[in-house]
Order: C-alpha cells, then sequence, then structure tokens
C-alpha cells in the first residue's frame, strides 16, 4: 500500500493532495500524494504580515462526549521553509512572539465555545515576517506553567483564562472528564515543538508573498490526540493541521434527519477527501474534521481549510434514532467547499431492525488483536491507530465510530500493544507485545448520493449489511508524529457481516506490526 509518512491518525486529517509542479507518491501512514521537494523552498523577496488562530471542531465534548474540557498552554508557534528542519536547526521564525516575550503563554479549552469566526483563539497579533513559503510549523506546549505569565488573549476569545485551569492536576494541560481534572501527559516534542510538515498544512505549504496579510489557522483534532492508557492517566498525542484561512472564515453546514424527516441529534458528520490508495489500488476517503449534530439536527463546521480546489470533500454521516437504534451511515459525494450540504437523511436498515429486538444489535462489533515485533521478532511497544473502512463502488470511506458507552467515537481508536503478561487473551505470538481492541460500528451497508443544490438521491446499500475491514497505522509510543514499523500501516482483510445471529459480529481482524522499532 503507498501512503504518506505525515499521517498521524485519521483521523485523521487536514491533509492535502499537493500540486507543487514534479508530483512523487510516497510510502507512509495516510496515503497521500505530496510533492517533490528538496527540503526546503525559496524565500521570496519583500515582507508579509500573518496572524496565527487556534481552532477546534470537536465530537468529544460532554454532553454527548466523554469531556469536560480539554486545556493546553500554548507557548510559541514557530515556521520554518525547510521541510526537514530539525527543532535546534537554524531558520525558524517565531509567529507569536508576543508569547516568548516576558515568557507569557495562552491557555486555551480546546472544546470551548469559538468566536463568530469560528475561532477558539488568537495567538497573537499580526507579525511582519519575511515572505516565502513555509513547509513545516511547529507547535509548543508548555509542561507547566511555573514561571510563566498566563495570557487572558483578547475580548473575542472566551476559552483563554488569565487563571491556571490545570493547577490542581499539577500540569499546565489537563482533561476534565466526569467531573475530575487529570493532567495530560506530555512527550518530549511536545515541548521542542510538535511538528506540522507539509503533508498536514493545506496546500503543502504556509505560502505567504509580499506585501501580504494572512491569517494562519491551526487546527487542534482533540478528540483524537488523547490516549486513555490502561492506568487511568491520559496522554496528550496531538493531532495537528495547518492551512490559510480567510478574514471571513468558510463553514460547511447542512440538517441530519431520519426517513420520516424528524431530526437526528449526536449524529457525527465527518469531512473526507481521497489521500492515496489500497492495497487493491482502490482510493481511500481519508477523516479529516468532523462535528456532530444539535437538537434539531443542525451541524456546522468551521474554519473549513481550503485544500486541492480539484478534489471536494465528501461527507459520511453516522447516527442514531430516538430510541437508540443505529441507523445506517450515509455518504454524501462532491461537496465543494463553501457550500451549503443540505439536509441528509439516515435510514433504517430492515433487515437488521426486522431480526433484531433490542437497539444494541443494529451495532456490529469488530475485534481483533494488534502485535508488534522488532527486527529480532521480540516484543516492542508502539501505539496503533485503528479507522474502519468500507468499500462502495471503487472508494474506500473511513466510517465514523458512533459514541458509546465504551467508545469516545469519532475517527478512530488508538490503542497500545504491551508485553504478553498484560494481556488477555495472549499475545499471539507469544514473543509479540500486542493489544486486543473491540470497535462497534452500524450493522448497515452506506447508502450513498451524488451532492445537489436541490435533492440529495440515495442508492442503497448492494448488500443490507455493511462489509468492513480495519486500517491501522503504527507511531512510536508516546510521540506525535513518529511513524514506527516496516510497514506502518496494514489493513485486514474485507469482513462481510452476517444476520444469523444478531448483533453481527465479525472477530479475528488481526493486525500484525514487524520491524518496529
Amino acid at each position: 500500500m503507498t501512503h504518506s509518512p505525515s499521517r498521524l491518525r485519521s483521523s485523521r486529517l487536514w491533509q492535502s493532495i499537493l500540486v507543487l509542479g514534479c508530483l512523487i507518491l510516497l510510502t507512509g501512514v495516510t496515503g497521500i500524494i505530496v510533492a517533490c521537494s528538496s527540503g526546503s523552498a525559496a524565500t521570496a523577496s519583500g515582507m508579509a504580515q500573518v496572524h496565527v488562530t487556534l481552532s477546534d471542531p470537536a465530537t468529544c465534548a460532554a454532553p454527548d462526549g466523554p469531556y469536560s474540557a480539554v486545556w493546553v498552554t500554548v507557548s510559541d508557534v514557530q515556521a520554518n521553509i525547510s521541510s526537514t528542519a530539525g527543532a535546534t536547526d537554524s531558520g525558524w521564525t517565531d509567529l507569536t512572539p508576543n508569547l516568548t516575550k516576558n515568557n507569557q503563554a495562552i491557555q486555551v479549552n480546546l472544546l470551548g465555545e469559538a468566536n463568530n469566526q469560528c475561532f477558539l483563539a488568537s495567538l497573537g497579533d499580526n507579525l511582519e515576517l519575511q515572505a516565502g513559503s513555509y513547509q513545516q510549523i511547529r507547535l509548543i506546549l508548555a509542561p507547566t506553567t511555573a514561571g510563566l505569565t498566563l495570557s487572558t488573549g483578547s475580548a473575542t476569545d472566551p476559552a483563554i483564562s488569565a487563571t491556571d485551569m490545570c493547577q490542581s492536576a499539577g500540569s499546565a494541560n489537563c482533561v476534565v472528564a466526569n467531573g475530575t481534572t487529570y493532567p495530560l501527559q506530555l512527550s518530549s516534542e511536545a515541548q521542542t515543538g510538535i511538528k506540522i510538515p507539509s503533508g498536514q498544512i493545506a496546500g503543502g505549504a504556509f505560502n505567504i508573498s509580499a506585501g501580504q496579510t494572512e491569517d494562519l489557522n491551526i487546527d487542534f483534532n482533540t478528540c483524537s490526540s488523547i490516549v486513555q492508557e490502561g492506568n487511568g492517566k491520559f496522554r496528550l498525542k496531538p493531532v495537528l493541521h495547518a492551512g490559510e484561512v480567510g478574514t471571513t472564515s468558510v463553514s460547511m453546514n447542512g440538517k441530519v434527519v431520519d426517513a420520516n424527516g424528524n431530526p437526528i441529534a449526536g449524529a457525527i458528520v465527518a469531512l473526507e477527501q481521497p489521500m492515496g490508495t489500497d492495497a487493491n489500488g482502490n482510493p481511500v476517503d481519508r477523516f479529516l474534521v468532523a462535528a456532530t449534530t444539535a437538537s434539531d439536527g443542525t451541524w456546522v463546521i468551521c474554519p473549513v481549510m481550503q485544500g486541492d480546489p480539484t478534489k471536494p470533500y465528501d461527507v459520511v454521516v453516522t447516527g442514531s434514532d430516538s430510541t437508540g437504534i443505529a441507523l445506517a451511515p450515509t455518504i454524501v459525494t462532491g461537496v465543494s467547499v463553501g457550500s451549503t450540504v443540505g439536509t441528509v437523511t439516515l435510514n433504517a436498515s430492515a433487515s437488521v431492525l426486522a431480526a433484531t429486538g433490542t437497539p444494541t444489535n443494529s451495532l456490529a462489533t469488530l475485534s481483533g488483536q494488534v502485535t508488534s515485533v522488532n527486527a529480532s521478532s521480540a516484543g516492542t511497544v508502539i501505539d496503533a491507530d485503528l479507522t474502519v473502512l468500507e468499500t462502495i463502488g471503487s472508494m474506500d470511506y473511513t466510517i465514523p465510530i458512533p459514541m458509546t458507552t465504551t467508545q469516545t467515537g469519532g475517527a478512530d481508536l488508538i490503542v497500545t500493544t504491551a508485553p504478553n503478561t498484560n494481556q488477555n487473551p495472549a499475545c499471539n505470538p507469544t514473543s509479540a507485545d500486542c493489544a486486543n481492541y473491540a470497535l462497534q460500528l452500524p450493522a448497515s451497508g452506506a447508502y450513498i448520493g451524488a451532492w445537489s443544490s436541490s435533492t440529495i438521491t440515495y442508492t442503497p446499500p448492494a448488500n443490507p449489511l455493511a462489509t468492513y475491514f480495519v486500517d491501522g497505522n503504527a507511531t512510536v509510543s508516546g510521540s506525535s508524529s513518529s511513524i514506527d514499523c516496516t510497514p506502518s500501516e496494514q489493513m485486514t482483510a474485507a469482513t462481510a457481516l452476517t444476520s444469523t445471529p444478531l448483533p453481527s459480529t465479525a472477530t479475528g481482524l488481526d493486525l500484525a506490526f514487524t520491524g518496529c522499532q
């Protein structure tokens, strides 16, 4: 399979197909096409201005999701025209000098209310910088607020607090779940700079010409960035994407209803774009960003960053009716940035409903084991990011994971492998590190229709029950960006669900990673 090394998690992505001249297909985690580059870009003459903002359309916020708040403390944002520059190399431009001046920092609730332009926070005033093509951005988080002055930001940034909201957790970064504040464990990379490489910058680079003033937005995919470990601790494994946004931010919106026209609350609406291919040569639609519907079924995703204008978005929706029955997913293809998606209908699967007596039977359970070994076939720990795909026609679509009592929902599930003594059932082979997983997805196959400014016509699934496969991407445990294992991506075989017995189950969806660090 071909894929891009910049992919962290599906979820997981604001990545774009990059058109910068000579195109090559890189091998990595996401399967996107990125531009040929020597690692640096020529700098244009003259000066420009940039303003940096932070956003996070999130699906895991209470009451629908598990987290009441996620606070992070940003101490700096830097950019470099070199895509390969390390944290200590030369050429870094400080985009937020107001934060480093006087040892200040901004603490932001990533699940807070955005302002009317879609942003959670403004990270600084307009900065004059050298015009050029910036191919790498780094976000630096403070591990503690000791010695820092927390900024109150501007009046239009209500999510920013001048009080250390994580003080009780003993950390500058924390998560609030079930009324308790927990510290977020950081990797060392979070303090030297969480890398946003060109593959995670819309258009492949942040391009700014002399005399221009541009807004650079950093999107923090919170729901794919928090790993709850077995010891009760929470680890921050940030998924970040960046891109240019307009002064008046572009949004997408619509409404989700059932077949009777009743609004569906709490549905997950995901934007996806094709990025790479699977082992059979089928394009893979990758999760970029998502939102949940309100009580009236409406949803808004804002801001939406422009990527490749020749590749419109696909909208993938999962949700349940008012009785808790999981409805069939619906996919709307070919939605351009700035378009109103309109009303999307989720349909019940007659074959599922006729054979089931309880709402939980409308969900299928996919289970398996992830194993990881090094070059000597000895167990070694990794983080594996798991997403679920369904092939419709000649395209693989990422199916958003519903929120249930056992899963937070969204794009993916992150599991961390561990030695055999900690596993039940035991690792197979016993020399490996492993993690057992179980995912619940709608049992019904997806309906699909092309976007229309009037009425969308949906084609029902060829088979009433879905055929799923699991896609796994390996990264170094605790790291936010370093891919691991050879190859770093594995996919299970496609498995068709069956109606007897219900609830549907698919077992043995195992992923074996080798050559890991």
